[in-house]
């Protein structure tokens, strides 16, 4: 059942509860995910007021709650470090990353997007994960770690030497009840903001504590998009990947809603919506946000249908907007660390670690590649070497497939008549009969193996096209090689069943050089054989010619 994309009041009681909850939920996320970002806490804030709203009301998805998400931070906390903190030229991302999602939303690609393998989603987003807890990491310690991966481990030795004891016991006890905290009380306050609110009265009455400080309330201002001709390559390329990333993230959580309600979210219109989302929230301020799954979630348990849910979660942070400054100003840095490590290790993908090795081990070797190029390369690396690496094992299975197929299958003929044909030509006929469509894969090596079949004695070869829907050129380049071999050998190529498409297709290639069309193509299997076997008639033994025809086929 595909959803409905009206507002809906008949839910509105379940809406406006599964708004608020989510919108509980998502206050810490967002404080944490603007300060790791490198644009501060308030940035969080308002890319998830902007984003969720807008994502809500002019997506595909109406349960979908989004905001900052993981993904989307690791990215815009290289970009931060890249920039040198250019506030115009990261917001100028987050506006182009918007520009594409639309764009793709535009021209389809929201259901190609959903084709990613699973072992590289897996990957890449456990590395991310793996990403979030290791920026996190000296911010445990008491120290404000440089921004990007490997500059964070390079510096942990460092902050191990100078330990901050006070934050590390904030963040210890951040992660003790984000942990422990009941899932009854979860329905009334949420872990992530209980933790949040433990390590914030904890650090009062513990030594110096590095905190937020002072943080401006109120609503967001106007940012033009700034342009530097310098960085606006690195500006485009950041832009691109938050738009991939979101997309992929977005939709990911749609099919998780989906399984949830039993409904069918439109792809094409969540980006769209992701996409002017992201778009307004870089013109005001606030970070590049995606389809949330743990804040959609929750917002479906506590009663949310329509997409008056996801935007009464952004009206809810509205409201703490405007008057949360004071208090936020004293929460630390170490219980955000805190409650983005707990974040980082539920997007790694413990699940199917532990039962990988039960698997293919391509796919687990190629989840960890991809784990590996997040972590230490970038994600966009990671992403398409995992993609063009699983389409070419993909490639090769089908192919394989294909070839055993086509040597090891029987032959199957359609009746008695044909049976007996068969019999009597073969020593003279061998036929191909391809089953389905010839993939490049298959192609290069189909050649090869049809001359291996040649048999002294041996005057015709019939390659047998009925359950060939389409062609491609590796393939029309394979039948034009079959047949100039079969030429240069003293072989004659007869073709059964192809259809005037694919003629016309190999016609229009000139790979027709070797093969005469007009003479060489039959419609039917059985009128062919009768015709070879009436030329071939006074070479055939006569006790091949007397030899009666089966009476059973053989499959």
């Amino acid at each position: 059942m595909r959803a409905a994309y009206t507002f809906d009041l008949k839910h509105l009681r379940g809406d406006i509860y599964g708004g608020l909850t989510a919108g509980v939920v998502a206050i810490p996320l967002a404080l944490a995910f603007g300060v790791a970002s490198g644009l501060g806490p308030m940035a969080g804030m308002y890319g998830a007021i902007i984003v969720g709203f807008f994502a809500a009301w002019l997506g595909g998805t109406p349960t979908n709650v989004s905001g900052p998400t993981g993904p989307m931070v690791v990215v815009l906390a290289g970009l931060f470090a890249s920039l040198s903190g250019d506030v115009g030229l990261i917001l100028t991302a987050v506006v182009l990353a918007g520009v594409f999602q639309i764009i793709f939303g535009l021209i389809k690609l929201g259901d190609f997007i959903r084709l990613v393998p699973y072992p590289v989603v897996s990957g890449f987003m456990s590395g991310i994960g793996v990403i979030i807890i290791i920026l996190q990491l000296d911010a445990t310690l008491g120290h404000m770690a440089p921004a990007g991966t490997i500059p964070a481990l390079q510096y942990l030795p460092t902050a191990l030497t100078d330990i901050n004891m006070s934050a590390l016991a904030v963040a210890a006890v951040t992660l003790i009840v984000v942990y422990g905290w009941p899932t009854a009380w979860g329905k009334y306050l949420p872990a992530a903001l209980a933790a949040l609110a433990a390590g914030t009265v904890v650090s009062l009455f513990l030594g110096e504590t590095p905190i937020l400080g002072e943080i401006p309330s109120g609503l967001p201002s106007f940012h033009m998009p700034s342009f530097s001709q310098g960085a606006m390559m690195l500006v485009i390329e950041a832009a691109f990947i938050l738009a991939v990333l979101g997309a992929i993230d977005s939709l990911l959580t749609s099919l998780v809603a989906d399984n949830m309600t039993r409904t069918r979210h439109d792809s094409n219109q969540e980006l769209i919506g992701q996409g002017i989302g992201n778009a307004v929230a870089g013109l005001f301020g606030g970070i590049a946000g995606a389809g949330a799954t743990m804040r959609t979630v929750v917002n479906i348990r506590s009663g949310g249908h329509t997409k008056i849910s996801g935007m009464i979660h952004s009206v809810v942070l509205v409201a703490v907007v405007l008057g949360l400054g004071p208090v936020a100003a004293y929460i630390p840095h170490a219980a955000l660390a805190g409650v983005l490590i707990k974040v980082g290790l539920d997007i790694i993908d413990f699940s199917y670690l532990r039962n990988a090795h039960r698997g293919p081990r391509w796919d687990l070797a190629l989840m960890a590649l991809v784990l590996g190029l997040t972590v230490l390369v970038d994600l966009i690396t990671a992403v398409g070497a995992g993609v063009v690496l699983a389409a070419l094992a993909y490639v090769r299975q089908v192919a394989k497939a294909q070839l055993d197929d086509l040597l090891s299958r029987p032959l199957t003929a359609t009746s008695e008549e044909e049976q007996g044909l068969i019999e009597t030509l073969k020593d003279r006929v061998t036929v191909f009969e391809f089953g389905g469509p010839l993939s490049f894969g298959a192609a290069a090596d189909v050649g090869h193996h049809v001359r291996e079949r040649y048999r002294d004695g041996m005057h015709a070869i019939v390659l047998d096209f009925c359950r060939v829907p389409f062609i491609d050129v590796s393939a029309v380049r394979a039948v034009e090689t079959i047949a100039c071999d079969a030429e240069r050998a003293g072989k004659k190529i007869y073709i059964t069943g192809m259809s005037d498409d694919i003629a016309d297709t190999m016609v229009g290639l000139g790979a027709d050089c070797c093969l005469d069309l007009g003479s060489a193509r039959y419609t039917d299997r059985v009128e062919l054989l009768r015709t070879l076997r009436d030329e071939y008639a006074g070479k055939l033994s006569r006790r091949s010619r007397a030899k009666p025809p089966k009476t059973t086929v053989e499959n």
